[in-house]
């Protein structure tokens, strides 16, 4: 061992490891509790995939454990470019202290293993504790899952062996690889480029008018192709499968290209302003944007694509948890409805009932034939005040029907004028788009004729019961009774209790890994603005010496870090909104109520982020310009 290796205080490179983790803890800081984060929400998806409860649930616990497995999967591959992402960083902050280590001799292999040590080091107090934690919260986020998805279960308290020792594999070898990159980082540049990694800043750029129109153009394309019409759009007939993977691209390069060309033409246009440029240290901070706006353009274009997806597939997900009931009571308009005689009901829980005859008849066609319930007039009044329906006494001609179709789009078929039964063509008189009848014991279209033709009608005759009842969610128990004992039989409570642990599920999994997904992107922000800080604070404190006051350098860090962030948010929530029309679009369904609440949440978590970061750049060159000042 010759000097220049004693020289490091004879501590050993674990020794010095612990010490640099120590010392850079508040620089570590957010980085640790983010990948702590993900290993929580990891193991927890990975004890509910082992988990007793959710195997017992029979045909779900399929569906949960597929879910849970797939989600998994996506979170491995996100955290892993997360912390690889979030490494680079850091690495380029500590580039100029590896310089000092080599300058004083120490070898290569020793500064290497050194930061091999520290990211091993990282790694292992973030599993510790993201495991621990995890096993205490996944009981609590087990007993959420069941909640959402309406199961009343009782959580016992287990402990997969199996789910941890699968995170421990994933995330060790994540971090052996950012640990082994780290060590690459020694062989890879000369001395002069690590002390000057940190001086490293893009050339201007000037404002290009083609690259902005291009991406107005791309953004407004992207935009169109999304809101066209699935079923009618020649867009669609033209590209086919291809649709989607064109609206992302397309959204993608606009994105890009409009941080990179028309943020660049913005900033010129105020930096070019005496009125504004003048003000304060305006113009500083124009120049520190568009100094550093193509680096800065990658980021940004990562952060709304990244925001664009979980604000659309969480507004999606709650949207559809959302409505679940609505969209029971719209498929499952009765309680109970089953073919058959009357069963023992108790009569305090029964609103309606009503027993009737329906005939099945068949109406053969030039490309198909089509199905057809038949009910006469009585029938029609009954069931339409049990449901609650604003309809007028009905007095049909013989040459007359009415007809209920639930499945019927404007889109794909043209509402029809007469319908031809056998030899007779009758007039269709009134159209309704509600259905009669619970679907799973009655599906398609529902014909009302006149008592004498429904008598004279050949068909398939049945016998249906269809009852309504006060708050039917809590008749479970009388629903699978009923079930056990007649045919074709339908409840809206099994309904409602099949669509909220589907929904349930979904809304879970699409939380929590929108979760990550936001506090990785704020995340990244945070490093990168610190980074910035890290690089400025020597500007800020040739300011403070000339008489610029904190007060206007902090505002300043303001505008610069609100704008990093805006931006991104801005365009991820216009990209989600235009994602969550057409998703609405394709549903039929109305999802501004939940998609509002979906994107107030994650702005608010957002705008945390954003306190956080602005506190911490402020912290940084207020301290060195107070120190140095």
């Amino acid at each position: 061992m010759n000097w220049q290796e004693q020289a490091v205080t004879g501590m050993t490179l674990f020794d010095l490891a612990l010490k640099n983790i120590r010392r850079n803890m508040k620089s570590y800081g957010l980085y640790i509790g983010s990948t702590i984060f993900s290993i929580i929400i990891y193991f927890t998806f990975a004890m509910l995939k082992h988990s007793d409860d959710i195997s017992g649930l029979a045909e779900t616990s399929k569906q949960m454990q597929a879910v849970m497995s797939a989600s998994a999967f996506v979170l491995m591959i996100f955290v892993a470019i997360f912390i690889l992402y979030s490494n680079s960083f850091f690495m380029k902050k500590r580039k100029k202290e590896v310089a000092l280590y080599s300058l004083l001799g120490v070898r290569k292999r020793s500064i290497g293993f050194l930061l091999f040590f520290e990211n091993i080091v990282i790694g292992l107090i973030a599993l510790v504790i993201g495991v621990g934690l995890g096993f205490l919260l996944s009981q609590a986020l087990l007993a959420l899952l069941l909640k959402l998805m309406g199961l009343s279960l009782s959580v016992g308290f287990a402990f997969s062996m199996q789910a941890v020792i699968e995170t421990v594999v994933v995330f060790f070898l994540i971090f052996l690889v950012t640990s082994l990159l780290g060590y690459r980082v020694i062989y890879k540049f000369k001395l002069i480029d690590l002390f000057h990694a940190e001086k490293k800043g893009e050339a201007q750029p000037k404002a290009r008018i083609l690259s902005a129109l291009i991406g107005v153009l791309a953004l407004a394309g992207a935009y169109w192709l999304a809101l066209q019409d699935l079923m009618t759009s020649s867009a669609w007939r033209i590209f086919g499968l291809a649709m989607p993977l064109i609206i992302i691209g397309f959204t993608i390069l606009g994105s890009y290209l409009l941080f990179n060309s028309v943020l660049v033409y913005v900033l010129n246009l105020l930096k070019k302003s005496k009125n504004w440029a003048w003000k304060g240290l305006n113009l500083m901070t124009s120049s520190q944007l568009l100094y550093r706006i193509r680096g800065n353009a990658k980021t940004l274009t990562i952060i709304a694509t990244l925001s664009a997806t979980t604000i659309t597939a969480g507004g999606a997900i709650f949207g559809t948890y959302y409505n679940t009931e609505k969209n029971v009571e719209q498929f499952t308009p009765f309680s109970f409805m089953w073919e058959g005689g009357e069963q023992d009901i108790d009569s305090g829980i029964v609103e309606d009932a009503v027993s009737f005859e329906a005939k099945d008849i068949t109406v053969e066609g030039e490309v198909y034939d089509q199905s057809y319930y038949v009910i006469d007039e009585e029938t029609f009044m009954k069931l339409t005040e049990a449901l609650g329906w604003d309809v007028e006494n009905v007095d049909l001609a013989k040459d007359e029907v009415i007809m209920a179709d639930p499945f019927y789009d404007e889109r794909l078929e043209e509402q029809a004028e007469t319908i031809e039964v056998g030899n007779d063509v009758k007039a269709v008189d009134q159209f309704f788009e509600q259905p009669l009848f619970n679907i799973q014991t009655l599906p398609g279209i529902t014909l009302v004729m006149d008592d004498a033709s429904f008598q004279e009608l050949d068909g398939e005759e049945g016998t249906y019961q269809a009852v309504q009842t006060a708050d039917y969610k809590d008749h479970l128990e009388l629903s699978k009774e009923l079930e056990a004992k007649t045919e074709h039989f339908s409840s809206a409570v099994q309904s409602y209790q099949d669509s909220i642990e589907s929904s349930g599920a979904m809304l879970f999994v699409g939380s929590f890994l929108g979760l990550v997904f936001l506090v990785a992107t704020g995340s990244i922000i945070f490093f990168k603005m610190m980074t910035e800080a890290e690089e400025d604070k020597g500007k800020y404190t040739v300011l403070y010496k000339i008489g610029v006051s904190k007060k206007e350098m902090k505002k300043t860090v303001r505008y610069q870090v609100g704008l990093i962030f805006l931006a991104p948010l801005v365009l991820g929530l216009m990209h989600g909104a235009v994602a969550l029309m057409a998703f609405s679009n394709l549903l039929d369904m109305n999802l501004w109520e939940p998609v509002i609440i979906w994107m107030a949440a994650y702005t608010l978590i957002y705008i945390l982020y954003y306190v956080v970061t602005v506190r911490g750049f402020n912290k940084t060159i207020t301290q060195t310009a107070a120190q140095e000042g």
